[in-house]
């Protein structure tokens, strides 16, 4: 089952008495050969867990950072079915590091939830975050991925109360991913102690790993959250970084890859130092 991948992850994380780190990359994005070195590169930089944006034309839950990735990406050609290749591209050397997909449903509903399932799984991919799917939709994509074998992450936000949880929960595996402010992705800072509050709530319910997101940018915010949460979720970081080194032409620059790996780097900092 795929999402063994997921739990050993975790499990390995829990054994060195630390958080995880998340990295969050689009597809595709600036083009499919430049965001393969860099999804190749993540594991080495301190990513222990990878989201990988699955490109789609109105992701209303992202901010402007990862909607400009989307545009950047389907301009370039990205398709969901390029997306699957990317992590079989991306397996033939890493076996181990999950890969989750983060996205839309309209893509899934459009290959077919069955053959979708299928070609991802078969393509390495370890878990899915659809996020316009709420847990009353459950019966759409989670309880089949389920079945199949697939890990099906959902989402719980500062709004979630605890009857709410429950229906969350329901057909969650992998991890829970705790939204940390109420808005879109890469806007403003999260708080600590209401977010703090919020996971202790969730472990009263679920022993599933709680990672945070959401408004996390710096080294300093990832220590802050690693020293209480399963995992620390890091993207618009990245993408605008993946933004400031390409050209007006849309071309990645030579400094590209190195700058956000060497921004990983510097996160993975955070945390393997929170708990110490």
């Amino acid at each position: 089952m795929s999402v063994t991948r997921i739990e050993k992850r975790f499990a390995d994380l829990r054994a060195e008495g630390r958080a995880g780190l998340v990295t969050f990359t689009t597809a595709g994005d600036p083009d499919y050969d430049s965001a393969l070195r860099i999804l190749k590169g993540l594991p080495a930089a301190g990513a222990d867990i990878i989201e990988l944006g699955m490109p789609f034309s109105d992701p209303m839950a992202d901010g402007p950072a990862i909607q400009a990735a989307s545009i950047r990406a389907l301009q370039g050609g990205m398709t969901a079915r390029k997306t699957l290749q990317m992590v079989r591209d991306f397996r033939q050397g890493d076996q181990e590091t999950p890969i989750i997909l983060m996205g839309y449903y309209n893509p899934v509903y459009i290959h077919g939830v069955d053959q979708f399932l299928k070609d991802a799984l078969a393509a390495g991919v370890d878990g899915l975050i659809i996020v316009d799917l709420p847990p009353e939709e459950d019966r759409e994509l989670a309880i089949p991925a389920r079945e199949a074998g697939m890990g099906v992450i959902h989402l719980a936000t500062p709004t979630t109360d605890e009857a709410r949880l429950g229906k969350i929960l329901t057909n969650a595996s992998g991890f829970l991913y705790y939204v940390s402010i109420a808005g879109i992705t890469g806007t403003r800072a999260p708080d600590l102690a209401p977010v703090e509050a919020a996971i202790d709530m969730i472990r009263r319910q679920t022993d599933l790993p709680v990672a945070v997101g959401f408004g996390i940018k710096t080294v300093e915010n990832v220590r802050a959250f690693a020293a209480f949460a399963d995992a620390v979720v890091v993207g618009s970081a990245i993408v605008n970084i993946i933004a400031a080194n390409i050209t007006q032409e849309g071309l990645a620059n030579s400094a590209l890859e190195s700058r956000v790996l060497d921004f990983v780097k510097t996160l993975s900092l955070g945390v393997h130092t929170a708990r110490s």
